[in-house]
């Protein structure tokens, strides 16, 4: 099977920097998209920012300019670098893959990751 392993949440003040990382491991033929979501307290999981296996990217307009999504494809992983981190960015952070096993593909989520941005 398939695991996403993400690293990299934390608490931060506001305008500070995190870094998250996904490691995706198991049974991979390859890797289509992957991206980053995130759901805060009483709200719904929404897409943050994702990146296709040829390197083009897709944000969310609240983070444009703040966030940066890149890949590692020789590692099969994914990076978020956070940067003027703002308290309505406080969110469980979820890696997601679109992932060919055996010329089948799924869709992958990893655990999730808490980042909490203080004011």
């Amino acid at each position: 099977q398939v695991q996403l392993v993400e690293s990299g949440g934390g608490l931060v003040q506001a305008g500070g920097s995190l870094r998250l990382s996904c490691a995706a491991s198991g049974s991979i033929s390859s890797i289509n998209a992957m991206g980053w979501y995130r759901q805060a307290p009483g709200k719904q999981r929404e897409l943050v920012a994702a990146i296709a296996s040829s390197g083009s990217t897709n944000y969310a307009d609240s983070v444009k300019g703040r966030f940066t999504i890149s890949r590692d494809n020789a590692k099969n992983t994914v990076f978020l670098q956070m940067n003027s981190l703002k308290p309505e960015d406080t969110a469980v952070y979820y890696c997601n893959a679109q992932v060919v096993v055996s010329l089948r593909w799924g869709d992958y989520w990893g655990q999730g990751t808490q980042v909490t941005v203080s004011s």
